[in-house]
C-alpha cells in the first residue's frame, strides 16, 4: 500500500472503527440490561477542546449501577486535535497532533463471587504513525478456577486465527501488576489473573492489524457474561465482602499509578469523570492486610503471585 493509499484508507478506517466501538458500547448495554434489569443507566455524551483551544471531539459515557452491578462505565470516545508537546515526545508519535477512538469499560459487580472486569479497544493515529491497543483482564475474588480457564480459553479461541494469544497473554501477565508491591519470595503482585493485552500494535499490515482489533473487541461478551450468569446468585459472607473490598483497593492503587489509560485521558484534557469511572464505588485499604490461614481467600491470593491460567 503506498502512502497515499494509506491515507486513504487510515481516514475511511477512523470513521469505521468509531462506528463499530459505539456499536459494540450499544451491545455490552443491552447484556448488561438483560443481566441487571432494574440497573440504573446515566448517558452522558460530552465534548472537549484540545491543547490550544480547538473543537477536539468527545465521547459518550455510560454509567450503571444496579443490584447485580454495583458500579459500571461502558465508555466511547473519539478525540482529536493538538496535544501537549511533552506528552507528545511520550506518545511515541510525531508532531503534535493525534487522533485516537476506543471503547472503555470496567465492571465491578456486588456479589464478591463474581470477578470485575476490564477491557478496552483503541486506535491512534499520532502525526504520521498509527497503531492500535487494548485487551482484557479478569480480576476475581473468589477462586473458581474453571471460571478463569474459560476466560482464558475464551480469548485464546480470539486469538487463533491470528497467532496471537502466547504473545498478548504474556504481555498482559508483565502490565497489570502492582509493581510497587512485591513479597520477595512470590515476586510483583498482579492485580487479577491477566487476560490478553497489547499496545502500539503495528505489523505493518494495516488492514490485518484493523481486522484483528475489531474482531478481538466482538468477543468480550463471550468471555465475560456467561461467568456473571453462573455466580450472581451465589450466597456469600462478610469474609468474603472484606476480601472483595481490600482487592479493590488494589485495584484503586494499579489505577492511578501504574494505568496508561488513565494517564492517557488525563494528559490529553479528556473527561475526568469519565476516565476515573473505572474506580469501584467501594474499597477499602488494609494495613498489612492477611486472610485467614485456610480460607477460600488465601487460597485466591496465590492466583495474584501466578500466572492466574490455572
Amino acid at each position: 500500500m503506498n502512502p497515499n493509499e494509506l491515507d486513504q484508507k487510515l481516514s475511511e478506517s477512523k470513521n469505521e472503527f468509531h462506528a463499530h466501538v459505539k456499536n459494540l458500547q450499544n451491545k455490552i448495554t443491552q447484556e448488561l440490561i438483560k443481566i441487571d434489569p432494574q440497573i440504573e443507566l446515566i448517558e452522558d455524551p460530552w465534548e472537549r477542546v484540545d491543547f490550544k483551544g480547538a473543537p477536539g471531539g468527545g465521547g459518550i459515557t455510560r454509567a450503571f449501577r444496579g443490584d447485580v452491578i454495583e458500579n459500571a462505565g461502558v465508555n466511547t470516545s473519539m478525540v482529536y486535535g493538538e496535544i501537549d508537546p511533552e506528552f507528545a515526545k511520550k506518545l511515541g508519535g510525531t508532531g503534535t497532533t493525534m487522533w485516537a477512538a476506543g471503547i472503555s469499560l470496567i465492571i465491578h459487580p456486588r456479589n464478591p463471587r463474581v470477578p470485575t472486569v476490564h477491557a478496552n479497544f483503541r486506535m491512534i493515529v499520532a502525526g504520521e504513525k498509527f497503531w492500535f491497543g487494548g485487551g482484557a483482564d479478569l480480576t476475581p475474588f473468589y477462586p473458581h478456577p474453571e471460571d478463569f480457564t474459560y476466560f482464558h480459553d475464551t480469548w485464546k479461541r480470539a486469538c487463533a486465527p491470528y497467532n496471537c494469544y502466547e504473545q498478548m497473554k504474556k504481555d498482559c501477565d508483565k502490565y497489570f501488576v502492582n509493581t510497587h508491591r512485591s513479597d520477595p519470595e512470590k515476586g510483583a503482585e498482579m492485580r487479577g489473573v491477566s487476560g490478553i493485552f497489547f499496545d502500539h500494535m503495528n505489523s505493518g499490515h494495516f488492514e490485518n492489524d484493523f481486522k484483528m482489533v475489531k474482531d478481538l473487541s466482538e468477543h468480550f461478551i463471550e468471555s465475560y457474561f456467561p461467568i456473571v450468569r453462573k455466580r450472581k446468585d451465589e450466597a456469600y459472607t462478610e469474609e468474603d465482602v472484606d476480601f472483595q473490598l481490600h482487592r479493590r483497593g488494589r485495584y484503586v492503587e494499579f489505577n492511578l499509578l501504574h494505568d496508561r489509560g488513565t494517564m492517557f485521558g488525563l494528559r490529553t484534557n479528556g473527561r475526568t469523570d469519565s476516565i476515573l469511572i473505572s474506580l469501584p464505588a467501594r474499597a477499602k485499604f488494609s494495613y498489612k492486610y492477611k486472610p485467614k490461614p485456610g480460607s477460600p481467600h488465601e487460597e485466591m491470593m496465590n492466583y495474584y503471585f501466578a500466572d492466574g491460567n490455572k
